[in-house]
């Protein structure tokens, strides 16, 4: 079967990571078809529009999508990418695996947790006005149906993987209404799994106990904000963003990204490491059912890592792009 699918390459080092990704999808033997779009900086600056009517189309249109880091000024400028596309497209499920790689440098050893964040509601959707003069408000939407939906999104996400538990994270301790919202849907669909463990816990509570003791956590759920700050928590636990993968999922919708930034820095001198967009493309195979190339890359990828002698700057070594997509690609 040929997969349709889309590629965003995003700004800065994005068009680099993207290329590295999809030429090791291509060896690993998936046949597919893909679609180039535009969203970012550079989109805003060739279209006048950050993210075109014609790219939410095409991602609509794909069986997947390949993301690229795009750049978003702090404070002014246009809104969002990421925010965007995940509100327009109800991509509602924001899935953040962290897991320890031999090879990486950590401070932690065995973390094998998952954060799951509710992507279309909350603080961080930037439902914000002035006021008057010098006051600002922020809206914080929470409602039965997205809490319910992305707590069920939780609980089969553990069944499928056969984990244990599903940990609520919340602060209905303060926030009784909202939160309190959250947490009581959250306990209702845990009744319709009781194979699962279901706890609670406070979000302040829980990020002091990430750094205390990461293997108490094995799927976490979450409204967006708190999400936001804890799935970049849970990278920092196993080497970084630069070796954490993302996927955004929705209903026959999947876009699949590095969360990292765009490094403009290093932009076009071919030495960005890849690794967290070809293990977004991992999770990207895996959506598709394509778990044998997914494998196969996944273990490539911890190879030539654990091996440490073709390893970006970034992660101590001196190779660039290319060196490091052949050494993964000799892996295959």
């Amino acid at each position: 079967m040929t997969r349709q699918l889309a590629m965003i390459p995003g700004d800065g080092i994005g068009p680099e990571v993207v290329a590295a990704a999809i030429e090791i999808i291509e060896a690993s033997g998936v046949k597919a078809t893909w679609t180039e779009l535009h969203a970012g900086r550079a989109a805003h600056e060739k279209f006048g529009d950050p993210l075109p009517e014609a790219t939410l189309e095409g991602v609509r249109a794909a069986d997947a999508t390949l993301k690229g880091p795009t750049a978003t000024a702090k404070g002014i400028g246009f809104r969002s990418v990421n925010v965007a596309l995940r509100q327009k497209l109800v991509l509602y499920a924001n899935y953040r695996p962290a897991k320890t790689m031999p090879g990486i440098l950590s401070r932690y050893e065995d973390v094998d947790l998952i954060v799951v964040r509710e992507n279309t509601e909350g603080l961080y959707s930037g439902l914000e006005h002035e006021v008057v003069d010098g006051v600002v408000e922020s809206l914080r939407i929470i409602s039965r149906k997205a809490s319910e939906r992305i707590a069920r999104f939780a609980f089969e996400t553990a069944r499928k993987q056969k984990r244990k538990r599903v940990t609520c994270v919340h602060k209905a301790n303060i926030l009784k209404l909202s939160d309190g919202l959250f947490l009581e849907c959250c306990g209702r669909v845990a009744k319709e799994f009781p194979d699962i463990e279901f706890n609670d816990s406070i979000v302040d509570a829980t990020a002091m106990q990430m750094v205390r003791n990461p293997q108490e956590y094995d799927v976490l759920v979450m409204e967006n904000l708190f999400g936001d700050i804890l799935s970049d928590l849970s990278s920092g636990l196993v080497g970084g963003l630069g070796v954490t993968p993302s996927a955004n999922i929705g209903d026959g919708i999947a876009v699949f990204e590095a969360v990292h930034g765009t490094a403009p820095d290093i932009a076009g001198k071919g030495i960005a490491n890849p690794t967290a967009l070809v293990l977004s493309g991992v999770l990207m195979l895996r959506y598709l059912g394509e778990e044998g190339p997914a494998d196969a890359i996944e273990q490539a990828v911890r190879s030539v890592i654990l091996a440490g002698e073709t390893l970006t700057g970034d992660l101590g070594g001196k190779a660039d792009t290319a060196q490091f997509v052949a050494a993964v690609i000799g892996q295959l």
